[in-house]
């Protein structure tokens, strides 16, 4: 169990099944950083341009296939959203399920590059900006293996009583989650952010982030 202040107890009280949870955010917190969303994510806008058309020149030459991967993400309430990313890996027909192991054989070489770098997710400032994510919160699931979860574990609803975030808590501190057990952990941590969100705590978890981004730490 990690300790992010949620008990056993407390999880074992979680209803998944249970209505839309409702979260308190204080207006002045709600407004700086819906702020800061929009002026980063406009800032990385020129960064998001020159990436893709590199990417539409490297990707004719060594990563045939589309630019952009779209993909339904389990959003704020549960509603779906189609999350934006650039491509990482090459296309297969095959859907992958909730427990099932992450594909390494498909990602290709420049695919690991943007992955490492997190570059992979800068398509998704455009979420931000359409209001369907933020730049820091729970990282929202493919909606399918969402549906799995919401269905097998305890307080997994109330995580996306916020919208979800490019980076957050849980993918800074315990990083890529895989299968049921490892999203068990992950909750456990959004819970956390959720229940101790603060400008502060924003701050840190977006020095957090820098830090993985520099040092290469994607996944």
């Amino acid at each position: 169990m990690y300790d992010f202040g949620t008990t056993p107890s407390q999880l074992r009280c979680l209803d998944p099944t249970q209505a839309k949870p409702v979260v308190g955010t204080p207006l002045g917190f709600a407004i700086c950083k819906r702020a800061f969303d929009l002026g980063f994510s406009l800032l990385l806008l020129p960064i998001l341009c020159v990436v893709a058309a590199f990417l539409l020149l490297a990707n004719w030459a060594v990563n045939p296939g589309p630019v952009l991967f779209m993909q339904p993400r389990m959003g704020r309430n549960c509603v779906p959203f189609m999350a934006l990313k650039f491509r990482s890996m090459t296309p297969s027909r095959r859907s992958r399920g909730a427990n099932d192991p992450l594909e390494k054989e498909r990602i290709t070489l420049l695919g690991a590059m943007l992955r490492q770098s997190r570059l992979d997710e800068l398509p998704q400032i455009i979420n931000v900006l359409r209001g369907e994510m933020s730049l820091i919160g729970p990282r929202p699931d493919c909606y399918d293996h969402a549906i799995t979860f919401l269905n097998n574990i305890p307080g997994y609803r109330d995580r996306h009583a916020v919208l979800p975030g490019i980076s957050g808590f849980a993918q800074t501190e315990i990083g890529y989650a895989e299968g049921t057990e490892a999203t068990v952990k992950k909750v456990e941590a959004d819970l956390h952010y959720i229940a101790n969100r603060s400008l502060g705590f924003e701050a840190w978890i977006f020095w957090r982030t820098l830090l993985t981004v520099t040092g290469l730490k994607g996944r």
